[in-house]
């Protein structure tokens, strides 16, 4: 499929993702990221050492070089499957999904890439790196455009990232959560009582829709406890959680926690 026709078949993305670099709005101001956000299901073994060697010293980089920054990697903590590697790549600032979607053909004419991913590329089907992929495509909320690199990666701090994923029973309830975050003050008051944002983004592209997704990042599970707790008791969120039709029973149908460390290599 051409890639306008991908493009244009996803009924979710605004305009500012379709390739459009530069918002129309008053002030230039760079258009919100669009995110991949890839998963690796492995095997237990040696898979996980040789995807971490190419993802370290091949991907990576390679991203860098056109673009593509921050990189976070994660591998699955609590939540799901072990061994499990999340790779979270943004957009570039002018190219929107269209540099997503370039991705792979700069790859293949990047000399220093198939070089450094070769035992990647070359694995043979009798002993494969990973089981599977699977790729949601994120559009970030406006109101919180680019990824917030948290304070502690430049030093390599203690980190532990919490990864939300929030479902709805249809695009109604769906839009009316992320009207709760991104409009009626949800995100204003994480921020307030400790819980610090790294993205959010509705899903316009992979399983489980309509939803959407977001990433914390906790010093560690004392901390999380701590801000979670404030969060739940506070008396601002406990009148938006009241307000009528936006009450989780009326436009959540499900919530899925994951809990992540970040990779040494990790950007994020």
């Amino acid at each position: 499929m051409l890639r306008r026709h991908f493009l244009s078949a996803l009924p979710l993305l605004p305009a500012f993702a379709q390739g459009q670099g530069q918002n129309a709005a008053a002030g230039g101001d760079t258009a919100p990221s669009v995110y991949e956000w890839r998963q690796y299901s492995l095997r237990n073994g040696a898979g996980a050492r040789r995807l971490d060697d190419y993802l370290q010293n091949a991907l990576v980089p390679a991203l860098n070089r056109i673009g593509h920054a921050p990189i976070g990697v994660f591998q699955v903590t609590f939540g799901l499957p072990s061994p499990t590697f999340f790779v979270l790549t943004p957009s570039t600032a002018s190219g929107g999904a269209d540099s997503l979607l370039a991705r792979e053909s700069k790859l293949d004419g990047d000399e220093a890439y198939l070089k450094a991913a070769a035992p990647y590329l070359d694995a043979v089907a009798a002993d494969p790196i990973y089981v599977r992929q699977e790729i949601t495509l994120l559009s970030a909320f406006p109101q919180f455009p680019r990824i917030s690199v948290p304070a502690a990666t430049a030093s390599k701090g203690p980190r532990m990232f919490e990864l939300r994923t929030y479902e709805s029973h249809n695009e109604r309830a769906h839009r009316a959560k992320v009207k709760m975050f991104a409009e009626m003050g949800e995100i204003d008051i994480f921020k307030r009582v400790g819980l610090t944002p790294v993205f959010f983004g509705r899903t316009v592209a992979g399983a489980r829709m309509p939803s959407l997704i977001y990433m914390l990042v906790h010093e560690n599970m004392a901390a999380r406890e701590k801000n979670w707790g404030a969060f739940v008791s506070d008396p601002e969120w406990r009148k938006l959680a009241q307000t009528p039709g936006f009450s989780d029973p009326d436009i959540v149908s499900n919530i899925t926690t994951v809990f992540l460390r970040p990779t040494g290599y990790s950007q994020i």
